[in-house]
């Protein structure tokens, strides 16, 4: 059983990002807040589910999260800043469109920026107390709950892409380096969905040498 909370007495928002490993697509992060006494024995890291489950994880999430939203970083802003602070700048979108202001905040992985909440009047606050928290999306139900609406609203994002460019095995790889998307990026080079700054190939050469 996940724990509910690791602050104790304070409104705890959990976050988790997905896609960060992707050459293509945005990566997209999600931040969820629960009651400070829910209980969930399904709710697990995201990886660790079927997508049918996921999906119907995300109908409760939904209804069950005191607040709860979808932070989105472009591949232009991931190339202009780097995977790891697209990474956080998703979760600090997600977190700036919360209906309910976090007291305190949990994130799964090793790495975080402090986030202070934008005031009414403008401007920023002070900075949240966080926590990182290696495999935190396998211990904590709001961080769980993150890592399902991350990728869940993702993998909606893909399927759309691959609509428009069935050729990159979208609909089944999201993006991820497998070996038919890279012989399709080999074959037709990249889109502009592509994060121009990744090795597409896996030979070590970045790929800015392709048109698209």
């Amino acid at each position: 059983m996940l724990a509910s909370h690791y602050y104790t007495g304070k409104v705890e928002a959990g976050c988790d990002e997905a896609g960060r490993g992707c050459l293509a697509g945005s990566v997209y992060a999600a931040a969820v807040i629960f009651p400070e006494d829910y209980q969930n024995d399904e709710l697990n890291d995201s990886k660790q589910l079927t997508d049918k489950r996921r999906k119907l994880l995300r109908e409760i999430i939904q209804r069950d999260a005191v607040a709860w939203a979808v932070g989105i970083v472009t591949p232009e802003e991931i190339d202009r800043i780097n995977i790891l602070n697209a990474s956080i700048l998703a979760m600090h979108r997600a977190l700036d469109q919360l209906q309910v202001r976090p007291e305190a905040i949990i994130v799964d992985g090793n790495r975080f920026k402090p986030y202070a909440p934008p005031l009414f009047g403008g401007g920023r606050g002070e900075a949240l107390p966080h926590t990182t928290i290696v495999k935190g999306d396998g211990k904590y139900l709001s961080i769980a709950a993150a890592s399902i609406l991350a990728k869940t609203y993702r993998d909606d994002y893909m399927d759309e892409l691959a609509k428009e460019y069935p050729q990159y095995d979208w609909l089944s790889n999201k993006g991820y380096p497998t070996k038919k998307h890279r012989e399709a990026i080999r074959q037709y080079g990249i889109t502009p969905y592509h994060r121009k700054t990744f090795n597409m190939l896996g030979d070590g050469q970045l790929s800015l040498n392709f048109e698209y």
